[in-house]
């Protein structure tokens, strides 16, 4: 079993950083391994189309360079879709669309082993994370026990309940969700408003007082000045989709303009 490194950084206390990927062609994770500043990269599985192949890919990529794999998976089948990534590599799962406390101790049992002690759902599977081994062993069991469990919390129910969500058991990391709070709340739009501003701060306060750490999502490093303050030592930023459209805008604009001018 290769080392989970963002499980080894969580252990220590150490802080984090990360970005998101729509594509899975694996040689844009080399390149953001290639920086050296990474320690782990999200595949925004729940926005684009993949399939299982494109999981192993991404997966063997990154290990490349000693990095971790994360996958956000959409709210169904999210049984299927996270175990058979951890299957493929990857050494955290980002849950969407809970709800409850007890939606969070489901995805939980998703990705932990099925033992006694344990009371998850994944058994024994012949997949890569097991290095063509046929798994269950001791090793098998504490990989799977070391794979890092991240909620989002995005929608009102989770956000009533909030201090029973981050009480699950299991739960490593949350991650504030505003753009489907404030549309769950009739806000649509309206994630950056100072009432749903006022809604993360909460969050992210509430989170760090129980002893789950938070994430934030930026896209400038200017961004993560707010929440260093606060505390917040995790980050994950920009989105190669929204990186390569802001610069098509910006330069095309740019060069659309001149040729109007002769």
């Amino acid at each position: 079993m290769r080392p989970n490194t963002l499980r080894e950084l969580l252990k220590a206390d150490k802080p984090t950083l990360a970005t998101h990927i729509h594509t899975t062609w694996p040689s844009v994770v080399e390149a953001i391994g290639h920086t050296g500043l990474y320690d782990y990269v999200e595949f925004v599985g729940e926005y684009g189309p993949y399939d299982l192949h494109d999981l192993d890919n991404l997966c063997r990529a990154a290990e490349l360079y000693n990095m971790s794999m994360m996958i956000k998976v959409d709210q169904e089948p999210r049984g299927f879709l996270a175990q058979r990534a951890i299957g493929s590599g990857f050494h955290s799962v980002l849950f969407a669309d809970c709800r409850s406390a007890a939606d969070v101790a489901e995805c939980v049992r998703i990705v932990r082993p099925e033992t006694p002690e344990d009371g998850g759902t994944y058994g024994v599977a012949t997949r890569r994370f097991t290095y063509m081994g046929y798994g269950g062993t001791k090793e098998y069991v504490q990989a799977l026990r070391d794979i890092v469990v991240t909620i989002m919390i995005e929608k009102p129910g989770a956000v009533d309940t909030l201090e029973d969500v981050l009480a699950v058991p299991g739960v490593d990391m949350v991650q504030w969700g505003g753009s489907d709070y404030s549309m769950g709340m009739g806000r649509a739009g309206e994630r950056s408003s100072p009432e749903m501003k006022r809604v993360e701060r909460r969050v992210f306060e509430t989170s760090m007082k129980m002893g789950v750490p938070p994430r934030a999502e930026i896209n400038t490093a200017d961004q993560a000045k707010e929440y260093l303050d606060m505390g917040v030592r995790h980050f994950c930023i920009g989105t190669d989709i929204n990186i390569l459209h802001g610069w098509w805008k910006a330069h095309g604009d740019h060069v659309r303009k001149a040729l109007e001018g002769h």
